[in-house]
């Protein structure tokens, strides 16, 4: 149990629960704006960095405001981020979309707000033509196949359903090249939640590489290249942090060996992180219901996996804390459970824990990105309220919980 932070006494929490019931997440604000500008400081060298957060991670107005205050532009996929987007002020190129089997009415939008669109397939070029026309910048998504390999959340690259080849990569900047296209940009995101910082190093380098190709072959100057996403986090107490100092001065010594002597300086470099942002920072707080013991002993939790899917779906850890048995000896094996009526509806399976009683508290680690944000109505359960705890110590609503109205609201009930 010893060595993960929990920004709140025991006190201070059963405080917060008394206006605000549990289940809920809860940001710590001071703790995400140190970890943006500590990302910032160490790409200061870099020519146009810019980090745009990838909305899908925490879709909140406030989470949004905030970083964009710390500087931060927004990643977006789908039409309601971008909207989300465009109402805290985050507009024009301070917004990279980023979506696939995407229907035209967001790339309208995308074009509306004047953002970047980065296209994941060569036939999105004429559809975008088509429907929308074609913007003045454009982006491809870059898919290695097999020069490079992926990891177990987002696959294999050749198995992924993302980007272009390299020979469609550089048909498409052939085609929108002729059709009046005057600015180029090129992104790919082949990792998810990766620890290695190496790999990040290995992937700024291969879209260098592209970059000369691309201006060799076709005359070309692409104008940004975008890293993408997957700096991972340390959810097992035993994993480190990534180092981004490692991941900053490789790049930076790859610029300086593979860009800078083809004059293609400046070349902006882009990321767009999302968990490594919120993730760390943001926790699930949780009663406990019940005890069961049979075969095993379970405990029951008044949360369920549609306030954090992440280990049912990928079998993936995160650390409990029982507040105010923080040294306690981890004594006791349990299955840590929610109420839904799926089996896999665990948040830990046989983990070590202090012995549990009814009505303990437990925070659940790590939840600031894909967690709240992949919540779900199944069996009618209501998705929990969002807190923000304030530098000062107060707390701050985000977001309210839903109602059994709310659920209801798009059902038409007057017809029956």
């Amino acid at each position: 149990m010893a060595g993960r932070f929990v920004p709140f006494s025991r006190n201070q929490i059963e405080s917060i629960i008394t206006t605000h019931p549990t289940p809920f997440h809860i940001y710590d604000e001071k703790a995400i704006r140190d970890n943006a500008g500590k990302l910032k400081q160490y790409f200061t060298w870099a020519p146009g960095f810019r980090e745009y957060f990838a909305v899908k991670a925490t879709p909140n107005p406030y989470i949004l405001k905030m970083l964009k205050e710390e500087g931060f532009g927004a990643d977006c996929s789908s039409l309601p981020e971008l909207v989300l987007s465009e109402r805290v002020g985050i507009t024009g190129e301070h917004i990279m979309f980023s979506s696939n089997d995407t229907p035209y009415q967001e790339y309208q939008k995308a074009m509306e707000l004047g953002a970047i669109i980065n296209l994941d397939d060569i036939t999105h070029i004429p559809y975008l033509e088509q429907h929308v026309g074609l913007p003045e910048l454009l982006c491809f998504r870059y898919n290695p196949g097999p020069l490079r390999e992926g990891n177990a959340i987002i696959g294999k690259p050749e198995e992924a359903k993302y980007g272009f080849t390299g020979a469609q990569l550089l048909e498409g900047y052939r085609m929108v090249k002729k059709k009046g296209v005057k600015r180029f940009g090129l992104h790919t995101m082949i990792a998810s939640n990766e620890l290695d910082p190496y790999y990040f190093v290995d992937t700024a380098k291969m879209l260098f590489d592209l970059v000369i190709e691309v201006k060799k072959t076709l005359d070309i100057r692409i104008e940004f290249v975008n890293i993408g996403g997957g700096i991972g986090i340390p959810y097992k107490p035993e994993q480190k942090a990534v180092d981004l100092e490692i991941i900053s001065q490789g790049i930076r010594e790859a610029y300086e060996a593979i860009i800078r002597p083809e004059g293609l300086h400046p070349l902006n470099l882009y990321m767009e992180m999302g968990r490594m942002i919120t993730g760390p920072y943001g926790y699930l707080v949780t009663r406990v219901r019940h005890i069961k013991d049979t075969y095993k002993r379970y405990v029951g939790l008044d949360a369920s996996m549609a306030n954090l899917m992440r280990p049912a779906i990928y079998g993936a850890y995160h650390h409990i804390t029982v507040m105010g048995k923080e040294d306690r000896q981890a004594e006791q094996t349990y299955d840590v459970t929610g109420s839904l009526c799926e089996n896999n509806d665990k948040f830990a399976i046989d983990r070590a824990l202090p012995p549990i009683e009814i009505g303990d508290i437990l925070v659940i680690h790590d939840a600031g990105a894909h967690g709240h944000a992949m919540g779900f109505n199944y069996n009618g359960k209501l998705r929990s309220a969002e807190l923000l705890l304030k530098p000062d110590g107060s707390v701050e609503q985000i977001r309210r919980a839903e109602t059994v109205e709310d659920y209801f609201q798009t059902l038409d009930f007057s017809r029956l």
